[in-house]
């Protein structure tokens, strides 16, 4: 088995991960990133991205930002949608001229890889096996095959599990003694779709009707993203390229909004989850991103979350390494929890406004409308939505 060393070992290489290092290599820090899929696959799979201002201030500082600046679509609104009429949420009035960016996730790690391999930081893709050892003690280790099939042992200070949703590394802190998981299921799920089609809208459109909830995005001036509620054990063959067209021009379609239709090349059923794990940490092992928690999409916040994770941990990781102070290390769970509950509820909220439920008789719908009609009058109402969706500075 072949052996070698760094200060921070880190499981997974999506954008907690590489963002973790590429912050490390800022401060003087080694890390070695662990990926088990190929450079191509992380390249190559299409998310979704809409970048708070804080993850774009944050890109552009950190030298990240120039393709972004280029080819990000920057929006300074959103439009709510109810009762055949839209209500534009204005960011840049309501939060001193803050905005989000259309950005792609797969975007955002292929600027990360690129700088992080120019920089000659140490990203192992196509790993397997990755395990984290003696996390508990001051000289902890992570064992994994390398793409070549070499058995290797890397010996590190501190390690950071950024390996996504079906974490391994969050096991390792033992339930229930010290893990608490609290997790919710939604009675509902998205139907997505990419498409060449021109934009429907300048902005994002949030859609709450009688049928049930449209989100109108996109990605690129010649790619759309839309999004359909559907029932979370719905099939995809269940839905023809016309029956898609037809339920978004249903849920849609009114006074001063269209859908304009195109070439559907990809469809898919997006599950509906909120997960949260506490605490982040355990010994010299911390959690950052998908690994400690998901949000639905509906807030838009699950990179954003990720990045302000390890923007936190970076900062406690280079004081404890500049002067040997765990202080904020130790803190690190209390410093960012906060904002991940905070994330949970704006996402959980917006989620609950405007999707119908499946029970619902009528009543709820009818409280919808008039959640949503009080929301968009009031300049406080306005005002929460656009302050936590572009979202609040990093600490």
């Amino acid at each position: 088995m072949s052996s070698s060393r760094t200060q921070v070992g880190i499981v997974g290489g999506g954008p907690a991960g590489l963002m973790l290092s590429h912050l490390l290599h800022l401060k003087g820090i080694d890390s070695v990133v662990l990926e088990c899929r190929t450079r191509e696959e992380v390249e190559g799979t299409i998310r979704a991205g809409v970048l708070e201002q804080n993850t774009v201030d944050l890109m552009v500082e950190t030298g990240l930002g120039d393709r972004l600046k280029r080819e990000g679509l920057e929006h300074h609104g959103i439009e709510l949608r109810f009762g055949g009429r839209g209500h534009r949420i204005a960011f840049d009035e309501l939060t001193d001229g803050r905005a989000v960016t259309v950005y792609p996730q797969h975007e955002v790690l292929k600027d990360l890889i690129a700088r992080r391999l120019a920089d000659g930081g140490d990203i192992r893709f196509g790993v397997s096996g990755a395990q984290v050892h003696d996390h508990e003690s001051d000289r902890p280790s992570i064992t994994f095959v390398d793409s070549d099939g070499t058995e290797q042992k890397l010996e590190c200070a501190l390690v950071a599990g950024c390996d996504g949703s079906r974490t391994e590394t969050r096991k390792l802190i033992p339930e229930p003694s010290i893990r608490t998981d609290h997790f919710r299921q939604y009675p509902f799920a998205w139907f997505g779709i990419l498409a060449e089609a021109p934009p429907s809208s300048e902005e994002l459109i949030y859609a709450n009707h009688e049928r049930g909830f449209a989100l109108i995005s996109t990605r690129t001036p010649q790619v759309q993203r839309h999004y359909l509620q559907v029932d979370p054990n719905d099939s995809v063959d269940n839905w023809s390229d016309d029956r898609i067209w037809d339920e978004l021009h249903m849920r849609v379609d009114g006074e001063g909004a269209e859908i304009k239709d195109g070439k559907i090349f990809q469809k898919s059923i997006l599950q509906f989850r909120s997960f949260v794990c506490e605490p982040m940490q355990h010994g010299n092992l911390f959690l950052a991103g998908d690994a400690a928690h998901t949000v639905p999409p509906t807030g838009a916040k699950g990179m954003n979350l990720a990045i302000a994770d390890v923007y936190a941990l970076s900062n406690a990781m280079d004081k404890f390494f500049t002067s040997s102070d765990r202080k904020m290390l130790d803190g690190y769970t209390e410093t960012v929890l906060p904002r991940v509950w905070r994330t949970q509820h704006f996402s959980w909220w917006m989620s609950s406004m405007l999707h119908r439920l499946p029970d619902d008789t009528g009543f709820g719908h009818r409280r919808q409308l008039a959640e949503l009609d009080m929301v968009t009058r009031s300049v406080a109402g306005r005002t929460l939505i656009a302050e936590n969706y572009v979202g609040t500075p990093l600490a």
